[in-house]
C-alpha cells in the first residue's frame, strides 16, 4: 500500500468544496448560536461551562488513548491552572495534572504561532513522569513507526509514518504550513473546519513522537479551530470521537491513502458539529446547576450540599449509578437514619429522583 506521504502531491491536499458547504454553514451557525449563549452567561458561569469542557477534553483524549484519568484530580489541576483555587490543592494522579496542564495551555496560548518548542512543551505536559519513551523530541529510532492491530505474531499495518530521519524536515514543513495558513497568513485556509481537519491528518501522518501523537494531534486541531474563529472555542473534539474510536480509525486510515481528502473532511467536520452539540449541552448543564444552587442552596445542610456538590462534579450523568444510602454516607460522614432523612428531603424538594426500589434504590439529580 503507498500511503499519502509517499505520493507526489504530498502536502497539496485536495477536496470537493461543493460536497462540504453544508457543513461549512452549520458549522457558522452553531458557532454564532453558540457564541450568543456564552455572551448571555455572567463571567462566573462562562468560567464554569469553559471549565466543564476542557474536564472533558483531558479525560476523553486520555481515554481515546487507554489511559483513564482521575476526573477530580483533572478538575482540580485545571482550577489550579486558572487560579481559582485560593489555595492550590495537591495532585495525587501526576498524569491528571499534566494532562489538564496541556489543556489549559492550549486554550490560553490558542492565538500564539505554533513552534517546534510548543509541541516539546505539550508532549512534556502529557508524559510527566515517564521513563520509557524520549520525551520533548521527535522520535529517532530507526524502526519503522507503525499503528498496528491484532495478534502479535500476525499484526496488521493500518499505518506506517515517514522513517524518523525525515521527522524532523517534515515537522519544520507543517509548522511552516500552519502558521501560513492561519488568520492573516499568506497562504490562510477561509474556512476553520477544513483548517482544523487538515492540521489533524497532516500531523497525525507524520506521526513526529515515540508516543502522545494523538493527544498532541488533537490539541492542534483544537489550535487551529480557535485560531481560526477568533477566541477559544469551547467544545471536545476528543469526547465525539471517543464515543466511537472506530469510525475515526477508519476515516484516518482512508485519509491518509491519498492526498484527495474530502471523504476525511466530511467524517471530521461532522465530528466538529457533534461536538458543538454536545457543547451546547455542558452549557446547559452548567445553568441549570447554577439555577439548581441558586434555588435551593439556603434550604440544604451541610451534608445534602456536600453530597450534591460532589455529585454535580462528575459532570451531567453525576454518579455511576446514582447516589444511593451507602455513598451518601461516606460521602456526608453521617449515620444511616440521618442519610435517609437527608435523601428523602431532597427528594421531597425535587432536587433528586428516585429510581429502582429496595437495596437497589437510587437518586439522581432532576434536572
Amino acid at each position: 500500500m503507498t500511503y499519502n506521504w509517499q505520493q507526489k502531491d504530498w502536502t497539496k491536499f485536495s477536496y470537493d468544496i461543493n460536497k462540504l458547504e453544508d457543513k461549512l454553514y452549520t458549522f457558522i451557525e452553531k458557532s454564532g448560536r453558540i457564541s450568543g449563549i456564552l455572551k448571555a452567561m455572567t463571567r462566573e458561569d462562562h468560567v464554569q461551562a469553559m471549565i466543564n469542557i476542557m474536564v472533558s477534553e483531558a479525560i476523553k483524549t486520555s481515554e481515546i488513548e487507554g489511559e483513564y484519568l482521575s476526573r477530580i484530580d483533572v478538575l482540580s489541576s485545571i482550577r489550579n491552572n486558572l487560579g481559582l483555587n485560593v489555595n492550590p490543592e495537591y495532585i495525587k494522579d501526576k498524569n491528571a495534572e499534566g494532562m489538564a496542564t496541556l489543556i489549559t495551555d492550549v486554550q490560553n496560548s490558542y492565538a500564539e504561532k505554533l513552534t517546534k518548542e510548543k509541541l516539546f512543551d505539550w508532549h512534556k505536559m502529557i508524559f510527566p513522569t515517564a521513563s520509557n519513551i524520549h520525551v520533548g523530541r521527535w522520535r529517532v529510532h530507526e524502526d519503522p513507526m507503525q499503528v498496528v492491530s491484532g495478534r502479535i505474531d500476525k499484526p496488521v499495518v493500518h499505518f506506517e509514518a515517514p522513517p524518523s530521519k525525515q521527522v524532523s524536515l517534515e515537522m519544520d514543513n507543517f509548522i511552516f504550513w500552519f502558521n501560513e495558513t492561519a488568520p492573516n497568513g499568506a497562504k490562510m485556509i477561509k474556512h476553520a473546519a477544513i483548517r482544523c481537519a487538515i492540521s489533524h491528518l497532516y500531523f497525525e501522518t507524520i506521526h513526529p513522537f515515540e508516543d502522545g501523537n494523538g493527544r498532541i494531534g488533537r490539541s492542534i486541531a483544537e489550535k487551529a479551530l480557535s485560531q481560526s474563529i477568533g477566541y477559544p472555542l469551547l467544545l471536545s473534539l476528543s469526547a465525539t470521537i471517543e464515543g466511537n474510536k472506530q469510525a475515526y480509525y477508519n476515516a484516518l486510515k482512508e485519509g491518509q491513502s491519498s492526498n484527495e481528502i474530502t471523504g476525511w473532511l466530511e467524517y471530521f467536520i461532522d465530528v466538529i458539529l457533534k461536538a458543538q452539540d454536545e457543547a451546547e449541552s455542558l452549557i446547559d448543564f452548567t445553568l441549570k446547576k447554577v439555577k439548581l444552587f441558586d434555588r435551593y442552596e439556603s434550604q440544604l445542610n451541610d451534608r445534602q450540599l456536600k453530597a450534591v456538590k460532589r455529585m454535580l462534579k462528575e459532570g451531567p450523568k453525576g454518579f455511576e449509578g446514582g447516589m444511593t444510602a451507602k455513598k451518601y454516607m461516606r460521602i456526608s460522614q453521617t449515620s444511616k437514619p440521618t442519610a435517609t432523612r437527608d435523601l428523602q428531603k431532597l427528594v421531597d424538594l425535587q432536587i433528586f429522583k428516585v429510581e429502582g426500589d429496595g437495596r437497589s434504590t437510587s437518586y439522581h439529580i432532576n434536572f
